[in-house]
C-alpha cells in the first residue's frame, strides 16, 4: 500500500486539542489523526452495508418490535 502526504492548515485551538487528545493515548499527533479518519471511514462504511442489508431484507415492521428479532442495525446511531 502507497502513501501520499496530506497537508492541513487548522487553528491553533484546535490543534492544541489534538495534541492534548493525542498525548492522553501516548501517540504523535499525525498517527492521532490518522487512526481517528480511519475510524470514521470504517463506520461510514459499516452504516452503508447496514442500510444495504435493511433494504435486501426490507426494515422490521413497527408492529413487530415486541417479538425477539435482531436488526442489522441494533445498536448503531
Amino acid at each position: 500500500m502507497g502513501t501520499s502526504v496530506l497537508s492541513l492548515r487548522i487553528d491553533q485551538e484546535l490543534l492544541q486539542r489534538l495534541r492534548h487528545q493525542a498525548a492522553k493515548r501516548g501517540m504523535s499527533v499525525q498517527d492521532y489523526v490518522v487512526r481517528t479518519l480511519i475510524r470514521d471511514d470504517f463506520d461510514q462504511r459499516f452504516q452503508a452495508a447496514v442500510e444495504e442489508t435493511e433494504r435486501f431484507y426490507g426494515s422490521p415492521d413497527p408492529g413487530d418490535e415486541g417479538q425477539d428479532q435482531v436488526r442489522p442495525s441494533a445498536g448503531i446511531r
